[in-house]
């Protein structure tokens, strides 16, 4: 009979850890909706992706200002480029669904107010899952894009909230000046 030691780890072979997964990462790719797209990249993806219209639309704006083109033609612009944001932000939606192990249909949710924070918070699935690899690991561009626009907005909300006071109490204050002036 042989002695056993009660403390000694157990030896059973664990079979389903790394099933199916071999440890490669699949490839990113911008305009597909096959695939996996992770949190962070989710967010910088969608964030890159507002800058760049925000700039169109800004540069149109600019340019029709200057040539003197009407407002109904910068109307027709703006909501041309906002055809392929829209397609663009349904198809990094899609993928962040299936990074979750959900169905693509699933993003349709994201448009129900507050329930789209849940793409942004929601780990995905661990290792490989229906729809592929898991994303790559985040690159440094992709750190600095989703926290930069990030800190873009929380610094520019800052200065909102200093300069729209500071420009009410200037107006107030010359509209008071506006009244005293003696009339001609």
């Amino acid at each position: 009979m042989a002695s056993s030691n009660p403390y000694t780890p157990p030896r059973a072979a664990v079979a389903d850890v790394g099933v199916g997964y071999d440890g490669a990462f699949q490839e990113m790719k911008v305009w597909a909706w096959r695939g996996r797209l992770g949190r962070l990249r989710f967010l910088a993806y969608g964030a890159m992706a507002y800058l760049v219209y925000m700039v169109l639309i800004v540069a149109i704006g600019v340019v029709a200002g200057i040539s003197g083109a009407g407002a109904h033609s910068i109307g027709v612009v703006v909501w041309v480029l906002l055809v392929p944001y829209l397609v663009f932000v349904l198809l990094v939606t899609i993928r962040r669904s299936h990074d979750m192990g959900w169905s693509g249909w699933m993003s349709v949710l994201a448009l129900i107010p507050l329930v789209g924070l849940i793409w942004l918070f929601k780990a995905g699935s661990p290792g490989a899952n229906d729809h592929g690899a898991p994303p790559p690991p985040n690159t440094i561009g992709v750190k600095i894009a989703a926290f930069g626009v990030f800190g873009m907005g929380v610094l520019f909300g800052i200065l909102a909230a200093i300069a729209i006071p500071a420009y009410q109490q200037y107006a107030q204050r010359a509209a008071q000046a506006a009244q005293h002036l003696p009339s001609k």
